[in-house]
């Protein structure tokens, strides 16, 4: 009974194994008492232990002895990972080493991970160590120390959760945690310790055992006895040793280490093990306590327990166990928290001197799926045991017994006789395989990297972008990487944009290194796709050959390019193509894909030369057909191999190669296999036509309507041939979740969205349609650029042709039949032949062979062999017994499977009725055969065959919406004896329930359609302006547009040619088209057989004529037979409000736009142009752009189609530009820009100001220029003869202008050279500055800031050069009359001219001028308008330009007043580089002139000019008068510089004065507001900088001033982020609270309220308890007219702010209220604080003030009144009647005066002598 408890526990809910393993430990430390008194004693330390276990071992004990049921609980399971804990010891086996990690198996199949840093302390040091040095001694990798096999103890140090939340445990050999539990009193001579070597001495090694304290010693000569490695230990080595000898109480430990010994050591009681310090690896010898199917229970050390789980049963001994046999065991495992102990018997870890195999004896099996394994046996809770068909046993783990979604049913799997599993790892340690069940295991294409191969396919998920890659997942845990330049065919440069998480990639296998687990695969499609052989190794690589290969490297000798693995090969220089290339990097890029042809290839020495430019002859010679196989054209061909997806064929006569795919074989999808099936090599194919060729392949087709569709030409050829509208037959291509691609003959593909599918509402497209099913298609949407189109499929929009599905019938059962009879000749078998001769509705006599509840099974005497079967429904009403007779009528013959399907129903067996055409029947659906159902009619005991979809685009998106047997049709004879059908009746059907049927009838007469050039008589039913509807004789309604009304020739314009017809007139009309039943879009088809639903008509008697050829004219060719500039009639149709345009029609498949410009001659018209114009009228217009693709038709009502010089024209502003004038917008597509001088007749000083965007003008076309019109908008251009004078006449070149003329013109710009003024578009004049103003300029930006661009300007012409077309100009009040172009208030000196000029020049004149010199000095010297140049001579000296640009800086200085006096630049020589110089030769005082007089311009230049030439002699005088001058400019600039008050003008000036008052915030302020004025704003940030540096710590006002600077200055030249790292910095250097007050009111000066505002929320926050905070940002709000917003922030403050501050706030904000708000507000706030508070004199006296500034005289005295009441001192009340006195007096009458008077006796007397005194 035992053991049928282990294995079904009765009910309830088992225990969880944690709960049992704890009860078995209760039970163990039971017998730790039932021991001897010896091992009693010897445990010293862990008495302590188990005195706290006898507590517990009771409550152990009566569950044992009371409730026996429990022992079934305490079952022996396997380690799980969920038990698994921090501290655990454990054995382990090394799996493999890498240098930084070992991965080591562990029991019951756990794999752990010891890392580098594991080992121990010292060899940690000694890494670190050679981390920070160059050069130690050299360290020792994990590879010296473990090997594959190595069985060793480790401790759990950390259990990691990865990625996908599985745990990764964390090992560690040191041994400070492995002998955690011993220490220097407990360790005993005998034990077997693990250490790791700490140090190397001479004699020996130190060993760390981890203990504290205890030094181990372990002499050299032990190791050196050690058999299998005698090399020395280093440190770090992991070493066993046996404890020879103990000294000074477990201070010094002696080790030996001769392997046999320490394999034999037995751990004995004596050597003090307990519980707590128990170690894995030790031997034990152990009695059996308890034998269970799971595992054995054994004592061990006289008085623990410990379990052996199933996997380490040794298998030979497995049936000798008993209980009280003794064993020799190891410790397997050790749980120290919950002393579980684990041992193991397995020989391989008890025997001594046996290795561990990491590897298992069958080779490496890894991944393999092994079929017809039988299990052995099922352990609860762990799992079950496998045998493998080879004998080798496998184990389950119970997770993988069954899917992880799945509940568990082990019995179920256990009595599966056979299973197929896949072989998971190798357990080292339990030396079993571990393998799974589960499915999705099993399945997987790849398990592990070695199932991978070079150049496969394969298919993966996108997990991660990277820098240099994308890595994409293949399964669970195998990745791949996609480098950078794999991952398409070009460089990505944003890969994101293509790749996205999670999106399924398909990639080719570049290389995979199993060992190391990379795999590297491409995305490149061209090597994805790439159908040439594949060089996997050299030996592929024979030359001739041709591959794809990427480049990797180019270089100047020839490209590298790379195949799969890492076979490469060298294209030199002269291979890489038929034209000599000299420099590869500029052809060719590293990824670039490449077919390659081998030349020559050494495999040994693996080196390989390929070619380029013999690759492409190559490849483009093969795949050309002989002849050129036309797309279209009837084919035969012969069969020559079958394909998965297809057969590949030979065309005949010439045996050309083609593909003809398997969906391509029929419309019935079902024929498609059956067809595929019964065709065999060798047989010949007719009726095939060639669908699409392209260079690699020709494609063939039997789809009859594909075929159909090709022969009638209802085709496009190319894109181009494509229109809206078209209808075309295809085939689905491909389906995905956003809608399915359709492929048309000539390889066109357009996509149909899910939206357009079908009509009914679709959520999944994949049950919508099958790949390869042929559809009728309509294109919807054109995109011209990308060469794509969209398509619909729904078949209300689609219009079938006549006959389409009998059409269709006919040709499947057609192809059925070939298929029979292929089938029966074939195989020559008897029977099929005689199947093939049945036909449907034939009578057979049959026996009854057997009768079931599913119907029936017959035989025949004729067709034996062949299974006869009829349904349950085919038997109804019937009783048969087995052997009876019984007459049958065929249904359906399925010759493949020799299955004949009969009915035994009376209504079908009897007598047929003969039929009659057109005659109606309900039918009944018998049976169903895939595309085909056979159905009975009524009870004519007629049976016929239908397809069981009534329209190729027919969608089923549930079962119940498919045909069933049993269901009913409403179905009318189209034929009852079709020849084609062997003698059955063609019908046509209908699903309905019969009740409908007259409905039907009546709807199929009516829907029978019109054909293209019918002529109809019918009925007006409503008018329209833009179209007629006509209700025709059939009852169908028929369409008229309004240009098929009245003969072309008679439209007048304005008139509507619709009102002409009358509702309710008979008319006769003739068929023009069609439209769409829902878009209503025109179908010019005019093929015989397309019949249209709503017809299209025409009623112009001229189209009326039977005799007139009648063609069709598609909307292609009707807009091509328009020309630009041809007048035409057309319709309004509709105005489009958004786009401002007018839309017309001219035809009923032509619809043209007119834009607003070319709709209206008069800007006020503009705002309502739709009033113009009536839907329905006949306008004429001109055509202003026609083009086909895209169909775009442009017109204009105007009048004018295209611009003209010297045309009137309306235009839009599209945009204001002061320097250009305005932009704007002309009708027919063009721009054009009017200068600010041809805005109006008269200047206007602001002359853009009147004009917006998009305004509407009249302007006049003055000429073109690269595109552009010049316009203009003077009333003299736009009616000449209307316009009044001219004031500011259009200056059109420089001869008109006069010299002496006066001139107004806007200013264009002011520079160095003067101020530019635009006289017209193409003149610009110039006044020089001395030209400019009578003031004395030093600077050249002080004019413009007074003259802004167009400001409007007087100005006389001082001289015109006509060759070079220069004008240079004056704006002196002396030559214009108007006053000075600066204002006084500037305080600037004046120029000295006349006689002080004079005065000034005579001190400097040192002798006359020589003639030559007064020659030149006399011509004047144009300047240009802006270049620095002048017009040098042939011998200049070359210097000039360097030159004049210093005298143009001279101008700046003091502008000259006489032009006459200036020296041409073409005066010779040297002279001029000392003018550039700027320094004399003679150092005397002279040397020492100020800058001003050493350039100083007023002395005239020819004397300069001539001094400088040849040193002059000068007399004494002149000498003394030289030195005078000196002197005295020398005292003036030291006067100027001890000035305190005179700003410094220089940065030199700046430095001096910041020498001497560095804290100085004023003066680094003004330096920075030097540069700023410079628009040096780098620099002026540089000197705040400084300006931090340098400023002393104590001085915080003065830096507070320099961050607000900067503050200031980020916030006009800086960007946001810029201020807020100022903001930042200041903060942290200065008391915030200011800073974020002056930030504050920074962001409110410039108009930042935003900002501002989120900055005071920030400070009320931070700084709630300041009462300024508040107060300041109240005001803010109130200066931005939020009142409401602040009495909120009062109510804020007042809770926030301690309640001695709240008078004063109110008060305050009473204040704010007064100034920025509503002032009555603040006037109840002060009346509600006076009335609670009224001893607050203060208060009373601000509120006086206030009142006084801004109340009436009444509330004033009211005021007053009430403050002289006050009850508070008389000293007070005396200042207010002095107060209200001073008001009075100033504001009052005498009358009031005396009032205050009599009220101030009053009071004296009221008060007695306290008021007196």
């Amino acid at each position: 009974m035992a053991s049928v408890e282990e294995d079904f526990p009765r009910g309830g809910t088992t225990k969880k194994p944690t709960e049992s393993k704890i009860v078995s430990q209760r039970t163990e430390v039971d017998n730790l008492f039932q021991s001897n008194e010896q091992a009693e004693t010897k445990k010293r330390k862990g008495a302590k232990d188990d005195s706290k276990k006898l507590k517990k071992q009771k409550t152990g004990k009566e569950k044992e002895d009371g409730l026996t049921l429990n022992a079934a609980a305490k079952c022996v399971e396997i380690l799980h990972t969920k038990n698994l804990k921090e501290g655990m010891l454990m054995l382990g086996c090394v799996k493999e080493v890498t240098d930084f990690e070992v991965t080591v198996s562990l029991p019951c199949g756990l794999q752990g991970f010891l890392s580098i840093k594991n080992i121990c302390d010292s060899y940690t040091k000694l890494l670190s160590e050679q981390l920070d040095s160059v050069d130690t001694e050299e360290i020792y990798s994990l590879p010296h120390f473990f090997y594959p096999g190595m069985v060793f103890r480790c401790v759990i140090a950390k259990l990691d959760v990865a990625k996908g939340g599985s745990i990764s445990i964390q090992l560690s050999v040191n041994p400070k945690l492995v002998n955690k539990a011993l220490t220097s009193s407990t360790v005993k001579a005998g034990m077997v310790l693990s250490g790791c070597v700490e140090s190397v001495e001479d004699h020996g090694y130190i060993v760390d055992i981890g203990i504290n304290g205890t030094k181990a010693f372990l002499p050299k000569k032990t190791v050196k006895e050690r058999q299998n490695n005698p090399e020395e230990l280093k440190v770090g080595q992991y070493v066993t040793a046996q404890v020879e000898e103990v000294k000074n109480d477990g201070r010094v430990v002696r080790l030996s280490f001769s392997p046999p010994t320490v394999a034999q050591a037995c751990a004995e009681s004596q050597q003090g093990w307990n519980l707590t310090n128990l170690l894995p690896g030790l031997q034990v010898k152990a009695t059996i306590k308890k034998v269970t199917k799971h595992g054995l229970f054994l004592d061990f050390l006289s008085s623990f327990s410990g379990q052996v789980d199933f996997l380490h049963m040794d298998p030979e001994q497995t049936s000798s166990y008993t209980e009280g046999g003794e064993v020799r065991a190891c410790v397997l495992y050790v749980e120290p928290s919950t002393r579980l102990v684990g041992l193991s018997l397995r020989s391989y870890l008890v025997q001594p001197g046996i290795r561990v195999d990491p590897t298992p004896a069958g080779g490496d099996r890894i991944g393999e799926v092994v079929k017809g394994c039988k299990m052995t046996s099922m352990h609860h809770m762990s799992g079950a045991m496998l045998e493998l068909p080879d004998k080798t046993v496998a184990f389950v783990h119970r997770n993988h017994l069954k899917e992880s979604s799945e509940p568990a049913n082990e019995n179920k799997v256990l009595a599966m006789p056979e299973h197929t599993c896949r072989i998971l790892d190798f357990s080292a340690i339990d030396q079993v395989h571990f393998v799974s069940l589960r499915k999705s295991v099993i399945n997987k294409p790849f398990y592990r990297y070695h199932d991978i191969q070079a150049g496969q396919v394969v298919e993966g998920t996108v997990s991660v972008l990277l820098n240099h890659g994308m890595v994409v997942h293949l399964s669970g845990h195998i990745k791949g990487l996609v480098p950078r330049t794999h991952l398409s065919d070009i460089v990505l440069k944003n890969p994101e944009k293509k790749y996205m998480e999670g999106m399924k990639v398909k990639c080719r296998v570049l290389s995979v290194d199993p060992e190391n687990k990379k795999l590297y695969l491409t995305r490149k499609k061209a090597l994805v796709e790439s159908s040439l052989p594949l060089f996997l190794s050299y030996a592929d690589a024979r030359p001739g050959r041709v591959s794809h290969g990427y480049i990797v490297c180019v270089k100047d000798f020839g490209c590298i390019v790379r195949f799969y693995n890492s076979v490469k090969g060298l294209v030199p220089l002269s291979e890489l193509s038929s034209e000599p290339i000299t420099s590869p990097e500029e052809v060719f890029y590293v990824g670039q894909v490449l077919k390659a042809k081998v030349l020559q290839c050494d495999t040994d020495k693996a080196k390989m030369v390929l070619s380029f430019k013999a690759a492409v002859g190559d490849t483009e010679e093969v795949p050309k057909p002989q002849f050129d196989c036309e797309v279209g054209k009837k084919l035969e061909a012969k069969v020559l191999k079958k394909t998965l997806n297809g057969l590949e064929v030979a065309i005949l006569p010439e045996e050309i190669r083609a593909v003809l795919p398997t969906v391509h074989l029929s419309d019935h999808m079902s024929n498609c296999p059956l067809l595929w099936e019964s065709l065999r090599e060798g047989d010949t194919i007719s009726n095939l036509v060639c669908l699409n060729k392209n260079k690699q392949s020709i494609t063939l087709t039997k789809k009859p309507t594909v075929r159909w569709s090709l022969e009638e030409g209802v085709v496009a050829k190319d894109f181009s041939e494509i229109t809206v509208g078209m209808q075309l037959i295809g085939w689905i291509k491909n389906i995905m979740s956003y809608g399915v691609f359709v492929e048309f003959p000539y390889g066109l593909v357009g996509l149909s969205p899910k939206s357009a599918m079908t009509d009914k509402f679709l959520s999944d497209t994949t049950i919508a349609f099958q790949m390869g099913q042929t559809v009728i298609a309509k294109v919807t949407n054109l995109d011209e650029e990308k060469k794509r189109f969209l398509v619909t499929l729904k078949i209300s929009e689609v219009i079938t042709p006549e006959g389409d599905a009998q059409t269709r019938l006919i040709n499947g059962l057609q192809e059925r039949r070939a298929v029979t009879e292929m089938l029966a000749m074939r195989d020559n078998s008897d029977l099929r032949q005689q199947l093939t001769a049945l036909t449907v509705g034939q009578k057979l006599k049959l026996t009854v062979d057997s009768v079931k509840d599913s119907g029936a099974v017959f035989k025949s005497d004729d067709l034996v062999g062949a299974t006869i079967q009829a349904t349950k429904h085919h038997v109804m009403g019937v009783s048969l017994t087995s052997g009876q007779k019984v007459t049958a009528v065929i249904l359906h013959v399925d010759i493949l499977s020799s299955c004949v399907h009969v009915s035994i129903l009376s209504k079908l067996v009897v007598k047929k009725k003969s039929l009659t055409e057109e005659s109606k029947y309900t039918a009944i659906v018998q049976h169903i055969d895939k595309d085909f159902a056979i159905i009975s009619l009524d009870d004519t005991a007629q049976l016929t065959v239908i397809q069981t979809s009534s329209h190729l685009n027919e969608v089923f998106l549930s079962e119940s919406e498919k045909l069933k047997a049993g269901m009913c049709l409403a179905t009318e004879v189209i034929e009852p004896s079709c020849q084609e059908l062997q003698g059955l009746p063609l019908v046509s059907w209908q699903r309905t329930a019969p009740k409908r049927q007259r409905i039907i009838s009546e709807n199929q007469t009516s829907s029978k359609g019109h054909c293209f050039g019918e002529i109809l008589q019918g009925k007006v039913r409503t008018v329209k302006p833009t179209c007629i509807q006509v209700t025709l004789e059939d009852g169908s309604i028929g369409s008229v547009h309004v240009s098929e009304v009245v003969e072309p020739a008679e439209v007048r314009e304005g008139s509507f040619p619709t009102s002409s017809v009358k509702v309710g007139s008979v008319v006769t009309a003739r068929v023009i088209g069609g439209r769409e039943a829902t878009s209503h879009r025109f179908l010019p088809f005019s093929h015989p057989k397309f019949t249209y639903t709503i017809p299209e008509l025409t009623l112009i008697p001229s189209k009326l004529d039977q005799s007139v050829d009648f063609k069709t004219v598609t909307a292609k060719e009707k807009l091509s037979s328009y020309k630009v500039g041809e007048d035409i009639t057309c319709f309004v149709s509709k105005f489009n409000p958004e786009r401002k345009c007018l839309e017309v029609t001219t035809d009923p498949c032509v619809t043209g736009t007119v834009e607003l410009l070319a709709m209206i001659t008069y800007p006020k018209d503009a705002s309502h142009p739709e009033k113009l114009y009536k839907l329905g009228q006949a306008v004429h217009a001109k055509v202003v752009e026609v083009t086909s693709k895209p169909q775009r038709l442009a017109l204009s009502v105007t009048g004018a189609y295209k611009l003209e010089k010297g045309g009137v024209t309306l235009g839009m502003v599209t945009n204001i530009q002061p320097q250009v004038g305005l932009l704007v917008k002309l009708p027919f597509g063009g721009m054009g820009a009017v200068a600010v001088t041809d805005l109006a007749d008269a200047y206007k000083p602001n002359p853009l100001e009147v004009y917006s965007k998009d305004q509407l003008l009249r302007c006049y076309l003055l000429g073109n220029e690269n595109g552009k019109w010049q316009l203009s908008l003077r009333p003299s251009r736009l009616n000449p003869e209307q316009a009044k004078p001219v004031k500011d006449p259009e200056v059109l070149s420089v001869k008109k202008l006069k010299t002496g003329q006066i001139i107004r013109g806007h200013v264009k710009s002011v520079g160095e050279q003067g101020v530019f003024i635009r006289l017209s578009t193409s003149i610009t004049g110039r006044a020089q500055l001395q030209q400019s103003t009578q003031y004395f300029v030093n600077n050249h930006k002080v004019l413009s800031e007074h003259l802004p661009p167009n400001t409007l300007l007087t100005t006389k012409i001082l001289s015109i050069d006509k060759k070079e077309a220069l004008v240079n100009l004056s704006l002196l009040p002396a030559d214009t009359g108007k006053p000075d172009i600066l204002p006084e208030s500037l305080g600037l000196p004046l120029r000295l001219i006349g006689e002080e000029k004079k005065k000034h020049d005579s001190k400097k004149k040192k002798r006359t001028l020589s003639e030559s010199e007064q020659k030149q000095a006399e011509s004047p010297v144009p300047k240009k308008k802006k270049k620095k140049k002048t017009k040098t001579e042939d011998n200049d000296s070359g210097v000039e330009v360097y030159f004049r640009e210093e005298e143009d800086k001279e101008d700046e200085e003091e502008p000259k007043p006489d032009p006459v006096k200036q020296v041409t630049a073409s005066t010779a020589g040297p002279s001029r580089l000392q003018v550039a110089a700027g320094f004399s030769w003679d150092m005397a005082l002279n040397s020492l002139k100020p800058a001003a007089a050493a350039k100083d311009p007023d002395s005239s230049d020819g004397e300069d000019q001539e001094g400088s030439s040849k040193p002059q002699k000068k007399s004494r005088h002149e000498l003394e008068q030289e030195k005078k001058a000196a002197e005295k400019a020398l005292v003036q600039r030291e006067t100027e510089l001890m000035d305190p008050n005179l700003r410094p003008q220089d940065t030199a000036a700046f430095e001096r004065l910041l020498l001497a008052s560095p804290n100085s915030s004023l003066l680094w302020l003004q330096y920075m507001a030097h540069h700023l004025q410079a628009t040096q704003i780098e620099q002026a940030r540089a000197v705040a900088e400084r300006a931090l540096k340098t400023i002393s710590f104590r001085e915080e006002q003065e830096k507070l001033n320099v961050w607000v600077a900067l503050l200031n200055l980020e916030n006009m030249y800086g960007t946001e982020e810029s201020l807020k790292k100022v903001f930042e910095r200041a903060l942290q250097f200065c008391e915030p609270m200011p800073v974020y007050q002056q930030l504050a009111d920074i962001y409110a000066k410039s108009d930042k309220t935003k900002d501002a505002e989120g900055l005071y929320k920030t400070m009320v926050k931070r700084f709630r308890q300041n009462k300024a905070v508040w107060l300041s940002y109240g005001t803010f709000l109130l200066q931005q007219g939020e009142g409401d917003s602040a009495s909120a922030l009062l109510q804020r403050a007042l809770k926030s702010l301690p309640s001695k501050e709240s008078v004063d706030v109110i008060a305050k904000f009473a204040q704010l209220e007064f100034r920025y708000g509503d002032a009555e507000k603040g006037r109840t706030m002060f009346d509600k604080v006076l009335t609670s508070y009224p001893k607050r004199t203060d208060l009373w006296s601000v509120f006086i003030d206030l009142m006084v500034k801004h109340g009436s005289q009444k509330d004033v005295r009211a005021l007053f009144d009430r403050v002289i009441h006050l009850s508070v001192s008389v000293k007070k009340i005396k200042f207010f009647f002095k107060r209200y006195l001073e008001y009075e007096k100033k504001h009052g009458t005498p009358q009031s005066i005396q009032t205050v008077k009599e009220k101030a006796m009053e009071f004296v007397e009221a008060k007695g002598t306290e008021a007196a005194n």
